[in-house]
């Protein structure tokens, strides 16, 4: 066999050789990239775009820029359902698991009708009438002799109430005596020369004369008159004043003013009273002024006329009736309060200065249009954050919405709702802080069990 025979023999079987082993490797980096993308479709499964018309190497870009979008497609659906499965959730929302809703006490009901200040309470204390209030005192140093009537005695009109004597009383009478005998000389006279004028035996500027002093006489006598009155002496006592009497000129009897009771008595037999003081008080009780102290939010619905109820602590199962008749245009600058009177009928004198009592004004008549306002428990209303709101069912059962309100007046448990829902609105009128607990728990609803 010559050489070329020989290289021709050992070709054949190299040429089979290299063959066989490029069939092996191409099998299997084959199996390889099977392998790659077995596992990485098994990890995350991803949608592939088309991209015909590309080489190998741009057809693997294309196999792994589809694997990035589907992982990014798979979060972006698991977020598309929300959390734990309940899609884009309303951050007012919540929603109770079943558990949760057996062992919270919620209650359902309708926001009432009406004005929260419909109905004012506010404390009072009972007062005297002051118009029917009577101080009486002898307006001039004097000393107690006697004292007629005590303390709570009904009295009459011009009864005695206290004997007393007076220097200075003493002294205005005599002066008044003085003035009564001048004056009656001067009467006398003057009718005396008007005879002798009309018989002309008295000129005529002697007439003049006698009339002038007659005239002079008389307003003495009438402010002498007068003065007495000022000491409280009434017309028939100064008529009464006669000198060379068994009674002295210095005797000063203190008389009931008006009819009433002795309300206060702060004398005693030899005290010596000033002019100022007014030892004793004769009060009409069967008229009484009720003072409240009415909360400044009470304002615009206080009116004159409108009717007030009230109990007295000493008298708990009884109820007593007022009209407003006065609204103090003043506030008390610390206690942030508005003074009202109420007129009070006391024919039977049940009620006592200074009674306590709990006042109930009727403010209804004057609500006008705002009788229509939402009205609903005060515990039904949460605050979050800065807005005040109440809860309202939202569909099944456990499922709730905070919805915000603007609230106006409180009163009795009761707030005004003015903004937000209506009257006759379903809310939860009941369990309402549970639900704002159960929505603030972590910023989550309840429904996440967190």
């Amino acid at each position: 066999m010559n050489r070329h025979e020989l290289m021709s023999y050992f070709r054949i079987p190299t040429l089979l050789l290299f063959a066989a082993l490029l069939l092996t490797g191409c099998d299997s980096f084959s199996a390889g990239a099977d392998n790659s993308r077995t596992s990485e479709t098994s990890r995350q499964p991803a949608e592939r775009g088309e991209h015909n018309g590309h080489d190998e190497a741009g057809h693997a870009s294309d196999e792994h820029d589809g694997v990035e979008k589907g992982e990014l497609g798979s979060d972006h659906a698991e977020g598309e359902s929300g959390h734990d499965g309940h899609g884009e959730e309303n951050p007012d929302s919540v929603k109770l698991s079943a558990e949760q809703f057996q062992q919270l006490d919620i209650a359902i009901g309708q926001a009432e009708s009406g004005t929260a200040s419909a109905s004012i309470q506010a404390p009072a204390t009972l007062h005297f009438d002051a118009d029917r209030v009577a101080r009486v005192g002898p307006r001039l140093q004097a000393k107690v002799v006697k004292v007629t009537a005590d303390l709570g005695e009904a009295v009459s009109r011009g009864e005695t109430l206290a004997v007393l004597d007076s220097v200075a009383l003493g002294k205005e009478k005599a002066a008044y005596l003085t003035a009564a005998a001048r004056f009656n000389t001067r009467q006398a006279a003057y009718a005396r020369d008007r005879k002798l004028a009309a018989d002309q035996i008295v000129s005529d500027s002697d007439l003049a004369e006698s009339r002038a002093a007659y005239e002079q006489a008389k307003a003495e006598r009438r402010a002498k008159r007068a003065e007495l009155k000022l000491y409280g002496l009434d017309n028939a006592a100064v008529d009464a004043i006669r000198s060379g009497g068994d009674e002295p000129l210095s005797r000063l009897e203190l008389v009931a003013p008006r009819d009433g009771v002795i309300a206060k008595r702060d004398l005693v037999a030899g005290q010596t009273l000033g002019a100022n003081e007014t030892p004793i008080h004769v009060v009409d009780n069967t008229r009484m002024w009720l003072m409240i102290d009415a909360a400044e939010q009470a304002l615009p619905y206080l009116k004159k006329g409108q009717k007030v109820s009230f109990t007295v602590r000493p008298l708990p199962d009884e109820s007593f009736i007022g009209v407003i008749d006065w609204i103090s245009p003043q506030l008390d600058e610390q206690a942030r309060t508005v003074r009202v009177r109420a007129v009070v009928e006391n024919p039977d004198g049940l009620l006592r200065a200074g009674m306590f009592a709990d006042a109930d004004i009727d403010a209804g008549a004057s609500s006008g249009k705002r009788s229509r306002i939402a009205l609903v428990p005060v515990d039904a209303v949460q605050q979050i954050g800065e807005r005040e709101g109440v809860f309202l069912p939202a569909g099944p059962e456990g499922a709730y919405t905070f919805q915000p309100v603007s609230t106006g007046a409180e009163n009795q448990g009761q707030v005004e709702i003015r903004e937000g829902i209506r009257a006759g609105d379903t809310l939860v009128v009941r369990g309402a802080f549970d639900l704002k607990a159960a929505l603030t728990a972590g910023g989550r609803s309840a429904a996440h069990g967190h």
